[in-house]
């Protein structure tokens, strides 16, 4: 049965994971006015069964928040983008002027950065040099992965700010040297983990943009050798074709077990330089593991998402009749799986059921249920004349509802269904 969660005259923006609390009674989310305009002030949850609101964070001094997401362990912490305070012409809300910031229960009001800023040469290990955006917590919450832009390029050469994946680790603080009003200290140590070029050679595993990523497994994957990885990330890499035509593949970088490891520089410096990007740390090095025909699916745009065990990650491509449908690989490559053959093709992101055996998502303009193993599809809400939104479709943790969005006269606001 579907359910309208929220139907006050503003935009109500669900992220693409991680929207439930743990307990599955709340879901959060932002207020801005639509997916494209970062003008909302307050973070805010709604409570499934009675339909209470709360605002869970107030943004101040002209600063805007959204893009929340909640750890799933428990006391649930709130991770979002914050702009900057006190915008002005020299400094405002932009892909690289932004950071995460976290809020936990239930001392909402202690606030705390995630991610150090240093601006100034030399630059800060563990601190970045630019805007953090969709902070999604690990399985377990000990760090968080994000994409990534970079100030100090953007300042140089726009054309050099490269998209990039990154993460957080907790428990280890940064605190820069202030020399610029705009460094601040972050709670968690950030290193970027993709490597992109500003001219990838066509027909090579070079990529220009890293984004859309996502954590494997709730406790990594096991490798071909039988060995687990317990830490790694799956993220859509822009390569180009041999032809010179930008070519979406899907890309894995593993990460080290030990903390201390991310602290390690490889051969170029970990906080970057003034004319080069933050570099991964020694160890870590992204691979490539689709070689398709023509790229997978931008859109609709969706995240890459792997199932609880860590060996199946999922994505959109077109089949051979040109619809998008959903595929899975192995972390480890090989072919892609096919795994819906619908005539009318998928419309949104997606998210695994917490027993990774379907996904949720829309197709037919209906929310539906994925079966992994058969491919059917079953409806969870009517078809309808338009079509749910695109941008987030998310199973509660207990498995039992989904979340999405409708369009609803001039704003999107939530819904929730039952799973089955």
């Amino acid at each position: 049965m579907e359910k309208q969660l929220t139907s006050d005259a503003r935009g109500h923006q669900l992220t693409n994971i991680n929207v439930w609390t743990p307990d599955s009674q709340w879901v959060v989310y932002d207020v801005r006015p639509h997916g494209g305009s970062f003008t909302g002030s307050t973070i805010e949850r709604v409570n499934v069964g009675t339909g209470e609101a709360e605002v869970v964070y107030l943004a101040q001094d002209g600063a805007h928040v959204g893009v929340v997401t909640v750890s799933q362990d428990e006391p649930a912490r709130y991770a979002f983008i914050h702009g900057p305070e006190n915008p002005d012409a020299s400094w405002q809300y932009d892909f690289h002027h932004r950071r995460g910031v976290i809020v936990s229960e239930p001392a909402r009001e202690k606030a705390v950065t995630l991610d150090a800023m240093d601006i100034t040469a030399p630059f800060t290990a563990g601190a970045l040099r630019g805007g953090t955006h969709v902070h999604v917590f690990s399985p377990d919450g000990s760090r968080l992965s994000f994409t990534y832009n970079d100030h100090v390029l953007h300042e140089l050469d726009p054309a050099l700010d490269l998209r990039n994946v990154g993460i957080a680790i907790s428990g280890y603080p940064v605190t820069p040297t202030k020399h610029h009003p705009r460094e601040y200290d972050g709670t968690h140590y950030s290193v970027l983990v993709s490597e992109t070029t500003s001219a990838p050679q066509p027909g090579s595993n070079d990529i220009n943009r890293a984004y859309e990523e996502g954590w494997i497994g709730r406790e990594g994957y096991v490798k071909a050798d039988g060995s687990r990885q317990r830490w790694a990330l799956a993220f859509i890499g822009d390569t180009l074709s041999a032809d010179g035509e930008k070519h979406p593949e899907i890309f894995v970088v593993d990460l080290p077990h030990n903390d201390a490891d991310y602290r390690q520089a490889g051969d170029k410096p970990l906080p970057g330089t003034p004319d080069t990007l933050p570099a991964p740390p020694a160890g870590v090095k992204q691979r490539r593991i689709t070689f398709t025909e023509k790229g997978i699916a931008l859109q609709p745009r969706h995240w890459l998402r792997a199932s609880p065990d860590g060996a199946k990650i999922a994505f959109l491509m077109k089949d051979t009749n040109d619809v998008v449908q959903v595929w899975t690989v192995s972390p480890n490559g090989g072919e892609p799986v096919q795994i819906s053959h619908s005539d009318n093709g998928i419309q949104s992101a997606f998210s695994w059921s917490p027993d990774g055996k379907s996904l949720a998502l829309v197709c037919d303009n209906s929310v539906m249920r994925l079966d992994i193993e058969s491919g059917e599809m079953q409806r969870l809400t009517q078809r309808t004349e338009t079509a749910p939104c695109a941008d987030a479709v998310v199973y509660s943790p207990d498995g039992s509802k989904v979340a999405f969005m409708r369009q609803c006269g001039e704003f999107a606001q939530i819904f929730i269904t039952d799973a089955q």
